[in-house]
């Protein structure tokens, strides 16, 4: 019988018995194997930080040796890299593709809005490195750099929607800045506060920001505070 082992009685009989079946883990890919690295990167550095992260911690949670980590990535910082650089794409395409769905202004709006919060409902991990790299209200570093793309596409929208409405079409990027801003700060917040529904934040942000937009005064001045 093929597979078995054979053994003697004592009366010199000869009966097999079936060898039992090796166990073995089957081996991960490279590309599964990067991949696993990757989520297990995410959720430590989502959950300590990048400076408090450490290549043992995330080659212990993977079931791996450090130099495996250090074999893909040469590194914590070129594991954060990835990490980063996937949930900027990420929340840009979202973003980007409400930001394109035809339709009126306002449904616009209200898609980009939910965007951002679908994003960190069901990435949360993912936007809470980005916060943390850099915060909403720095000028420079990952996050930030998304907020600007952003803001860009904004821009355009606001300036056709301003031209149709007689507006000053220059002052869309002022505008850009606010809306977006808004969101993604009200995005921030909403990470740690989620007993607000997901639906009843992005309605609320909609609505403080469109009816913003509906009474914009041609030549805004201030009212209390001398000109500097």
């Amino acid at each position: 019988m093929a597979g078995a082992r054979h053994t003697t009685g004592h009366n010199g009989t000869v009966t097999p018995r079936e060898s039992a079946p090796p166990s073995r883990r089957a081996r991960m890919t490279g590309k599964e194997r990067r991949e696993q690295l990757v989520d297990v990167g995410r959720a430590v550095f989502a959950a300590k930080g990048f400076e408090a992260a450490t290549v043992e911690e995330i080659a212990a949670k993977a079931g791996v040796s450090k130099p495996v980590v250090y074999e893909h990535f040469g590194g914590k910082e070129g594991l954060y890299a990835v990490v980063v650089d996937r949930e900027m794409v990420a929340l840009l395409q979202a973003v980007t593709s409400a930001l394109e769905t035809p339709g009126p202004t306002r449904a616009v709006v209200e898609s980009a809005a939910l965007a951002l919060l679908d994003y960190v409902e069901g990435s949360t991990d993912g936007f809470r490195i980005l916060v943390r790299d850099s915060p909403a209200g720095q000028s420079t570093g990952s996050f930030a750099s998304l907020i600007g793309d952003i803001a860009t596409q904004v821009e355009a929208i606001l300036a056709a929607e301003f031209s149709r409405r007689k507006l000053d079409p220059k002052v869309a990027p002022i505008y850009a800045q606010m809306l977006v801003g808004m969101v993604a700060l009200t995005g921030q917040w909403w990470l740690e506060h989620r007993r607000f529904k997901k639906a009843d934040v992005a309605a609320h942000l909609v609505n403080l920001a469109w009816n913003g937009l509906i009474a914009l005064e041609n030549k805004p001045t201030l009212h209390t505070a001398k000109t500097r």
